[in-house]
């Protein structure tokens, strides 16, 4: 059995099988039905960081398609409370100076706007990329964009349904060396949502598909065979 995963303007990977029938002859490609949601800091496309809050919106809209959502070093909602939920109660512990350069800004109506950030150099080399390739870092300076914050931007909306999101087995992988979403962190939410499955990439940094490429293919190999 091979995988293979089809992107899509970096934003979804839609996870192919390749089957053989019992001679070996025939081959045949099938779509799974995992579908594997990932954040970029130059964009998007498994969730990963603030792609989970999405990924948990597509399942809970198409539950009954999604055979599993795959949270990596993801923000990862509950179905009790806001969507943002999880982001804020982060983001509320993490000091100013922090973001280090980091630049904060805000957009659309005046009288209600909405804020974003673009990732600094130094942020991304200290927070996000520590440990991955130097030209992944390069390249995503390059890439990198203004991103809008899911604070106020999501203020009102509602949480996700049981019935929905509640109901997709839900596996999530963590980042051990995340400098962003601290181990402990992404172990709470874990407790506070339990999940299917539970699997570590010990030495991986925010953006496990560059700083463990290997390792983070082998856990998605090992899913799809196992929950396609």
């Amino acid at each position: 059995m091979v995988l293979t995963l089809s992107m899509k303007y970096r934003t979804t990977y839609n996870i192919y099988v390749l089957k053989q029938n019992a001679k070996g002859k025939r081959r045949q490609w099938r779509k799974s039905g995992l579908c594997l949601y990932m954040r970029f800091a130059t964009g998007r496309g498994v969730g990963t960081s603030m792609g989970g809050i999405p990924a948990a919106l597509a399942a809970d809209i198409f539950s009954c398609k999604i055979s599993a959502v795959v949270f990596l070093a993801a923000f990862m909602p509950d179905t009790r409370n806001p969507p943002a939920y999880v982001f804020e109660n982060l983001i509320r512990s993490i000091p100013r100076e922090e973001w280090l350069d980091t630049v904060f800004g805000r957009y659309g109506n005046p009288d209600c706007p909405l804020e974003s950030a673009l990732l600094g150099p130094k942020f991304m080399a200290k927070k996000v990329y520590q440990r991955s390739p130097i030209e992944d870092l390069e390249l995503a300076k390059m890439l990198v964009r203004v991103n809008p914050l899911v604070t106020n931007n999501l203020a009102g909306a509602r949480s996700f349904t049981g019935e929905g999101y509640g109901s997709v087995t839900r596996i999530y992988i963590i980042s051990g060396e995340d400098n962003i979403l601290p181990e402990d962190y992404q172990r709470w939410m874990i407790r506070n949502f339990p999940v299917k499955e539970v699997m570590e990439i010990k030495d991986a940094d925010h953006m496990a598909m560059f700083s463990k490429p290997k390792e983070l293919c082998a856990l998605l190999l090992e899913i799809a065979d196992k929950y396609a």
